[in-house]
């Protein structure tokens, strides 16, 4: 008890609590989020635990420090540190061939099929781009399986060259969480909760959304449509809980920090992870530019294995971020100042939880109020203008286009096939055009003219804010044989990659 009130003191000595709270609520309010739970660890002991705001508009229930949320992709240091466990089991090594456990495992390139090692799974530089793939799972609602998945990695023509660059990919992670399966035999899941979540005291989190949905206390997810947040439906495919399934709240969340930053040695003294492994975790294994003027003061940026590693202000920070649609989360540890700050909440918000978390780990490094929240409103507000005007430059173009649209619909009407993706098939419906996606039912939108070669799909969805470019290339008979996408604006998710995907028409 001597411990939590000399670290509570010691905390808000730099920040009271009452302007903690008011910063919270400024926030959630400024970027329009309905819920958010903060949660801070030091020194081994949770020194802030509260949430703020409501965890559904459909019911405006609280928000509290005991309300579930998708953390996201925060799952994939748990799927590192569930292969650290196999490691330290004998079961595998961090640079044994993934072939070696998934036999049938390609990748485009023949060489890279052979050399792609456990490591590059969960490492970000196999040579996939940035969300490369991820239409496979999302959004939520698709057809594919994980052998699905796995199977169709060999058709995802590589972004850059073989371990040469971090582009962020979720698809590596749930091939990584199959080596899990096919090593141990029980599913990511439930490794998880029985090897991690159990041990570790983490009580109330679930492997996986489908476990947890029956919780009375858990949020709903919010995006934003028209200009003002809605609630939409929980977005996570459990295809891809490797990449990013666990539901949590903030106080197993810092009890996770707690254990991280005890070396992997839970409340009962059991060590998880050997030191060794435990140390490898937080190795950088590939590097990314940084900023030359930054505000920490930072040397190197990059990723370990399951974790995006930098240096602040002198200090090792172990960070991730995760996102769904209308769900964000932040996960930030100081191992040097036993820090740890958690930020979860049901908007898709990314500026609600860097102001929070900025603004705490400024109060312990001794840095004086920097104002995050009028930094970040300001830079959310230029960038909303930018994104809604190149969306109403689109639609500006088609309304033109809609009085002089001259294409018949045998031109480019029928199927078009991705090797990855799948179907997409375009219909008339009376006086309209249509778009479906196959394998991901709940994309479907109205086909609009854009041009003499192009249209633009309005999503039925309004939530998901990433309308697309239908690029059509025409044979010498003016008849379609090939399509590509593009979003629209900058304001759409890296994983819509409807860039990725290569069309050509079947039938």
């Amino acid at each position: 008890m001597l411990t939590l009130v000399l670290a509570t003191s010691t905390f808000w000595a730099q920040m009271p609590e009452a302007k903690l709270d008011e910063l919270i609520k400024n926030t959630i309010k400024t970027f329009d989020v309905p819920g958010m739970s903060v949660g801070i660890v030091k020194d081994g002991q949770m020194v802030y635990s509260k949430g703020f705001g409501v965890r559904s508009l459909k019911n405006n229930l609280p928000m509290d420090s005991k309300t579930l949320v998708g953390i996201a992709s925060n799952s994939k240091g748990f799927t590192a540190t569930a292969l650290a466990m196999l490691v330290d089991d004998g079961k595998l090594n961090w640079d044994d061939k993934v072939s070696k456990f998934i036999p049938e495992f390609q990748m485009y390139d023949p060489y890279v099929s052979k050399e792609v090692t456990v490591r590059d799974l969960i490492t970000h530089r196999a040579g996939l781009g940035l969300g490369q793939g991820d239409l496979m799972f999302f959004p939520e609602g698709g057809t594919q399986t994980i052998k699905d998945i796995v199977h169709n990695v060999r058709y995802l023509k590589p972004d850059h060259s073989f371990r040469t660059k971090l582009e962020y990919n979720n698809i590596m992670f749930i091939v990584a969480g199959e080596v899990i399966t096919r090593i141990s035999g029980l599913s990511w899941a439930d490794f998880i909760e029985q090897r991690i979540l159990k041990p570790v005291g983490m009580t109330a989190s679930f492997g996986s959304y489908n476990r947890a949905k029956s919780s009375s206390n858990i949020i709903d997810a919010h995006a934003p449509v028209d200009g003002k947040a809605i609630a939409v439906p929980h977005d996570w495919n459990e295809t891809a809980n490797a990449a990013g399934g666990i539901m949590s709240n903030v106080e197993d969340m810092t009890t996770w920090a707690t254990f991280l930053m005890n070396n992997f040695v839970n409340k009962e003294g059991k060590r998880l992870v050997s030191e060794k492994n435990a140390h490898e975790l937080w190795s950088l294994q590939i590097s990314d530019k940084v900023a030359p003027k930054n505000p920490y003061d930072s040397h190197f940026y990059g990723y370990g294995l399951g974790w995006f590693l930098t240096d602040i202000k002198g200090k090792l920070q172990v960070q991730h971020s995760g996102g769904l649609i209308g769900t964000v989360t932040l996960f930030t540890m100081i191992p040097e100042l036993k820090l740890g700050i958690v930020a979860l909440t049901n908007q898709q918000s990314g500026a609600a939880f860097t102001t929070v978390t900025n603004a705490i780990k400024d109060s312990y490094l001794g840095i004086e109020d920097r104002n995050w929240l009028k930094t970040y409103s300001e830079r959310m507000t230029k960038n909303e203008e930018r994104f809604n005007k190149q969306k109403k430059d689109v639609y500006d173009q088609v309304k033109t286009a809609e009085k002089t649209f001259s294409l018949k619909p045998e031109q480019f009407v029928g199927t078009y096939n991705d090797a990855w993706f799948g179907d997409v098939e375009i219909k008339q419906e009376g006086k309209k055009y249509r778009l479906y996606c196959k394998t991901s039912p709940r994309l479907k939108g109205d086909l609009l003219p854009y041009n003499n070669n192009t249209f633009v799909v309005k999503w039925d969805d309004r939530s998901y804010d990433a309308d697309a470019f239908f690029v059509v290339d025409f044979d010498e008979n003016a008849k379609a044989k090939s399509a590509t996408m593009k979003p629209i604006s900058d304001v759409t998710d890296f994983s819509f990659d409807f860039g990725d995907l290569d069309l050509k028409k079947v039938k």
